[in-house]
């Protein structure tokens, strides 16, 4: 059985986990997904059986007897409940950190005094945290090199950095009382989405919110009403009954409404430039052409009407998205090839969206594709793939009945590469179509409650304007109580690649990087060498130290920004 599954694939992942695996399976313990190790792997990293060979001499004849062999007793090894001096032991440290001390870690760029808003230092190199948030849940975060944007546990707007406030360092609450739920950022603006669907567009700069028009409430109190505190402008597109907003992403200029019924609204999302690259999806639109009334009032893409959107995405100037069947659809700026297909000089970019033909990637392969997540930042696209293994006609190649339904999860990408955001290994200035990236491709591991290999998937990827990472779907344990040194918490496995000449992977070193990569642990968690960064999934605990604190649903979540990457507890 072993050398069957060891002749699959092996990622640097799985590589990474040896010393886990091993722990694991030596202790008894039972573990629901184990990843799939090549067998000199697991026979370099078993030291409990050493071989010695004692030489006995004689003292006249000075002639070695035959050797006896002996095996070396298991040696006992003192430990501690919480700490174990190797890669389980930080892996472990890293959960207990994040519940105990919840907050924001930040790095890259200072020059907007965003990541460390009391410091002056220009970059920051590592992860950093931010004192203002020591000890709070967030429900969003968002940074850019220039400002910085938050929401509360509470639902209120918090914003930073010297592009809301040359003069004030400490982050300050702006927007209260919408109950907000998630922000997206735009050249100038942030893009908020309240609970109840409602969706307003806020100016990053303190002095237009102070001088900007401000919107009229009503109150509870009979003939009263009162102006908003801040200014801000609502994005109200026409919905039907029942109908709200539950997703909004935004580029630099524009920015993309989902609806719970699947349908996509555009708008303008800056006061600085209208969209003009295709971005809005809308054939012709632009800022001579806009009908009367607000210049960033939402517009149904009609040419999406057809199919249910679960997901969408922006980059700069381009937009994704992904529909409930697994087809993606692109629009807007094409230069570096973005969209998925090659860049065409005369008609750099496309106005209305076009299916992104994936199946064309897989032809002659045996394997029916579906996409299954999309992505984008800056330049760049990306998206995931469950490539389900099956009998082509078409092809000779005979598919062995036990290989069909085998599921391959596939990592993608396409448009710049110069700066090793495309993650192949490669540095090229643009893609004349999408390339996988391996190390995040084909990765299996052992599910002990189906006794059968399961593919790796990713359960998140953040990307900022020229850098990314990928938060993997590997087996994770959040529910060890720590009174034994073998009952142990572990998170998900973090990857980072792309432009870091501001040290916004936290590598601590200005070299770009063009395939994904691990990274240290946060503060406080570094016990050796092998170790490596992870994240919390989702658990309800006790936050605070040994738990004394409150009661509260939290994981660790990552988003990466223009020049910067940040870490924070979200609630």
């Amino acid at each position: 059985m072993l050398s069957r599954l060891a002749a699959r694939r092996t990622s640097p992942f799985q590589v990474a986990k040896t010393s886990q695996w091993v722990r694991y399976a030596s202790s008894g313990k039972p573990r629901t997904r184990l990843p799939i190790i090549p067998l000199f792997a697991v026979a370099g990293a078993s030291g409990a059986a050493v071989l010695a060979y004692p030489y006995v001499f004689n003292s006249k004849a000075s002639v070695a007897e035959t050797p006896e062999v002996v095996f070396e007793k298991p040696r006992k090894k003192t430990r501690s409940k919480e700490v174990l001096q190797d890669p389980l032991g930080s892996q472990h440290a890293q959960v207990k950190k994040s519940w105990e001390q919840p907050g924001v870690y930040a790095w890259g760029s200072n020059a907007g005094r965003v990541v460390a808003p009391d410091s002056d230092e220009p970059v920051i190199k590592t992860p950093r945290r931010i004192g203002y948030f020591d000890g709070q849940l967030l429900r969003d975060l968002k940074l850019d090199r220039e400002f910085g944007a938050a929401v509360t546990e509470k639902g209120d707007l918090v914003q930073w950095g010297n592009a809301f406030a040359p003069n004030t360092a400490a982050p300050v609450v702006t927007l209260k009382g919408k109950g907000l739920v998630k922000i997206a950022t735009s050249k100038d603006r942030v893009i908020a989405l309240s609970s109840n669907g409602s969706v307003y567009s806020v100016p990053v700069s303190s002095a237009d919110q102070a001088t900007g028009e401000k919107a009229t409430h009503s109150s509870w109190i009979p003939f009263w009403s009162g102006s908003a505190s801040i200014s801000y402008r609502p994005l109200t597109p026409q919905l039907g009954w029942g109908e709200k907003v539950v997703d909004i992403k935004s580029g630099l200029e524009h920015c993309l409404l989902l609806t719970s019924k699947g349908r996509v609204f555009s708008a303008a999302s800056s006061t600085e430039s209208f969209p003009s690259r295709g971005q809005l999806g809308i054939p012709g639109l632009t800022w001579q052409t806009r009908p009367k009334g607000p210049f960033d009032q939402p517009h149904e893409i009609t040419s999406l009407s057809g199919h249910t959107i679960k997901e969408i995405s922006t980059g700069d100037f381009h937009s994704l998205a992904l529909d409930k069947e697994g087809r993606v659809f692109v629009f807007g700026d094409n230069s570096c090839g973005q969209l998925g297909s090659e860049m065409k000089v005369e008609a750099p970019y496309v106005d209305e969206p076009s299916r992104l033909r994936v199946d064309k990637l897989y032809t002659g392969t045996n394997l029916r594709p579906k996409v299954t997540s999309v992505a984008a930042g800056g330049l760049n696209s990306y998206f995931t793939v469950d490539a389900t293994k099956f009998q082509d006609r078409n092809t000779t190649e005979v598919v062995p009945a036990r290989e069909l339904g085998r599921i391959a999860a596939e990592t993608w990408a396409c448009g710049e590469g110069i700066k090793g955001n495309l993650g192949n290994g490669k540095w090229t200035h643009i893609s004349s179509g999408p390339t996988k990236i391996k190390a995040l491709s084909d990765l299996n591991e052992f599910d002990e409650k189906t006794n059968s290999v399961i593919p790796i998937r990713l359960s998140g990827l953040s990307v900022g304007n020229s850098h990314a990472c990928a938060i993997l779907d590997n087996a994770t344990n959040v529910s060890a109580s720590g009174d034994s040194s073998s009952d142990t918490n572990y998170g998900a496995d973090i990857l980072w690649w792309g432009w870091n000449e501001y040290y916004q992977l936290g590598t601590s070193k200005r070299s770009n990087v063009n395939v994904p990569t691990y990274i240290a642990p946060l503060d406080g968690c570094e016990l050796g060498e092998s170790t490596r960064m992870q994240i919390t999934p989702r658990k309800t605990v006790r936050l605070g130290e040994g738990g004394s604190g409150r009661k509260a649903s939290v994981e660790q979540r990552v988003t990466c920004g223009r020049q910067v990457t940040g870490i924070f507890s979200s609630a």
